[in-house]
């Protein structure tokens, strides 16, 4: 199969985040079984959703991971010019869900299998294709835990995500809550015989602004935009009808915080100040919905030297948007991010990838493969 039609039989999977993945996976794996590869599905604790680990190569031998995930964002925009999971080619673009986030890799992946196959390097490749990545790279976790007991410890990974195929070094790590506040209801002429949630809701919301407002005093990173950590409230939901007491307040916040800090520390004193609450009689909840660490690779790791001669770039110190490039590293795998497509076009109506950025993709697959073979990292 070429790269664009594999392209177009991933994209017709709705593989949409938080659902089940068995459609796609299943897909992946009778195709790697053509080639004679072995892929496991590894089930998540969801129980509908798997990731998908395969091995081209010895499995002793510290090999190269080629990482990507299956999932998607929604695709109900009403912009959206024709179908989104049925692939459209209009020109040089190829529009669908995916595309360029992060199918368009995967693809790439998918189409050299053949050239891997017939490589026969002593140096294994490793495709890890995981889910829920779009949910907080919630499903990578798992796979990453599975890692000894499938393969010797990898020398490197290489995550597709959209960059334009020029190597990227740094994403800031996240940490995602939702808080709750629970408190008494009851006719607003009484104020007095209630519990105002959104009310008690507006001390934590003071406590996230405050915590927020220090952090631009450093520490500080030039190589992020902005350069220092930041909080911020996304999401926030309470109350039934002006004239009732809001027994229930609910806010989504999170961290984003620059390598060496902590995402999660940094919501500390917003989780504090919910739970003193407790002491007026209110019930409260802290739930973590998301996170990952910050990902910081050194511009001469090796991994970094490679891809800076593969693709003739010099890597880009830092992005805004995280992937799961920060797992890895945290489990001693040097990672770094580079993969076809554009993530402006990410998440939007009319996403697409050009079938120039899909060929490229293939092409510096094929190089780095080669040349990984030849080297030791």
């Amino acid at each position: 199969m070429t790269p664009e039609e594999i392209l177009k039989a991933l994209i017709r999977f709705p593989s949409v985040v938080g659902q089940s993945n068995a459609a796609i996976a299943g897909w992946v794996v009778q195709y790697l079984g053509d080639f004679g590869i072995e892929a496991q599905l590894l089930p998540g604790p969801e129980g509908d959703r798997a990731n998908l680990f395969a091995t081209i190569g010895p499995r002793d031998v510290a090999g190269l991971v080629l990482s990507g995930h299956m999932d998607v964002v929604p695709a109900q925009e009403p912009q959206w010019s024709a179908d989104p999971f049925q692939l459209r080619a209009e020109g040089d673009k190829l529009f669908g869900r995916g595309t360029s986030d992060m199918k368009g890799f995967l693809a790439a992946v998918l189409a050299i299998v053949p050239a891997l196959v017939a490589l026969k390097s002593a140096r294994p490749i490793h495709l890890a294709f995981s889910y829920d990545e779009e949910a907080g790279c919630r499903g990578v976790p798992h796979l990453i835990a599975r890692l000894p007991s499938l393969c010797a410890m990898p020398a490197a990974a290489v995550i597709g995500e959209p960059s334009g195929l020029r190597p990227i070094l740094a994403h800031k790590g996240k940490a995602a809550a939702r808080a709750e506040i629970h408190g008494r209801s009851g006719h607003s002429s009484r104020p007095d015989l209630g519990l105002n949630a959104i009310h008690a809701m507006g001390r934590v919301i003071a406590a996230a602004d405050k915590a927020a407002s220090k952090l631009s005093d450093g520490p500080l990173d030039p190589v992020f935009e902005p350069p220092y950590s930041t909080i911020q409230i996304g999401t926030i939901r309470g109350g039934d009808a002006l004239n009732i007491i809001p027994e229930s307040c609910i806010v989504e916040i999170e961290a984003r915080a620059i390598a060496g800090a902590s995402p999660a520390a940094l919501l500390e004193p917003v989780r504090q100040a919910l739970e003193a609450l407790r002491a007026e009689g209110f019930g409260t909840s802290w739930q973590p919905i998301a996170g990952y660490p910050a990902l910081s690779l050194p511009s001469d790791a090796p991994i970094a030297r490679l891809m800076t001669r593969i693709t003739g770039e010099a890597p880009l110190a830092a992005v805004s948007y995280g992937t799961e490039a920060g797992l890895y590293q945290a489990a001693g795998i040097d990672a770094i991010i580079c993969g076809p497509g554009d993530i402006a076009r990410a998440h939007k109506p009319d996403e697409y990838i050009t079938r120039r950025e899909l060929a490229a993709c293939v092409g510096m697959l094929e190089r780095l493969c080669a040349q990984f073979a030849q080297e030791t990292l």
